[in-house]
């Protein structure tokens, strides 16, 4: 899995606290400078005042402001299953791969077991993983090795029937059938600001499905850089709570 952020709204922070500031100030934050709007928020800096601002917002749950700002995220090799997980979220923008339209008529067999064609769960590999439906998980060896091996030659002989398929002429919107739900594909969306808390409430916590997780940390790791002070909150005094953000 690979995560990119390909585009955001520059000043994401400026622009949220704009838009809180907006609710209580006598003149149009439009004409002033971000100085002015600002005036009358406690702190000695810019900054400090910005990190006043947000935390009361999030404290007293004003999430609306974080509406504003929005972050386009690439993101390679995630399997069926996650983005069908991922893509119930109804308020972020989705573009997915198609598998109607691209013919993955050039994959080598010998190379789908080893991940370049489908995501392997740890699970398939791993004798001590345990499963979120799992009261204990290990195996010995032998298992794990018949485990390994049973998976490798399910999803190697899905892709060389997929394969065959097309080769008898069947459309791949419709050969696409027998591919396994660990196929991977490739996706871009996008979402704003209070959704990402969102969306990292549900899918970044404990209880989540190991590669939604996985995807929900990496997204978080790059709405660090671009929006700091809020993930900064974020990750100490909301994340871990009880009642979760709602969309």
């Amino acid at each position: 899995m690979e995560v990119t952020l390909l585009e955001a709204t520059p000043n994401p922070e400026e622009l949220i606290c704009k838009g809180a500031r907006n609710d209580y100030y006598a003149d149009f934050v439009g004409e002033d400078d971000f100085e002015t709007v600002m005036e009358g928020v406690d702190g000695d800096s810019i900054e400090e005042k910005q990190r006043t601002l947000i935390g009361h917002l999030m404290t007293h749950g004003h999430f609306g402001p974080f509406e504003h700002p929005n972050a386009t995220f690439a993101v390679k090799g995630i399997s069926r299953s996650c983005m069908a997980q991922i893509t119930r979220h109804r308020h972020v923008s989705f573009d997915v791969q198609s598998m109607r339209y691209v013919a993955f008529d050039d994959v080598d067999p010998e190379q789908v077991g080893e991940g370049e064609f489908v995501v392997t769960p740890p699970s398939a590999t791993d004798a001590d993983w345990i499963g979120r439906n799992q009261k204990g998980g290990s195996v010995d060896e032998a298992t794990i090795e018949q485990r390994e091996e049973l998976f490798r030659e399910s999803v190697t002989r899905s892709v060389e029937e997929y394969q065959e398929l097309l080769d008898l002429g069947m459309p791949p919107e419709d050969a696409r059938f027998v591919l396994p739900i660990g196929t991977k594909v490739n996706m871009v969306m996008t979402m704003n600001v209070r959704m990402l808390m969102h969306v990292a409430d549900m899918r970044a916590a404990a209880d989540a499905q190991w590669e939604i997780r996985e995807l929900t940390e990496s997204v978080l790791d790059l709405a660090a850089d671009w929006c700091p002070l809020t993930f900064e909150y974020y990750e100490a005094k909301m994340r871990n709570r009880k009642n979760r953000l709602a969309p």
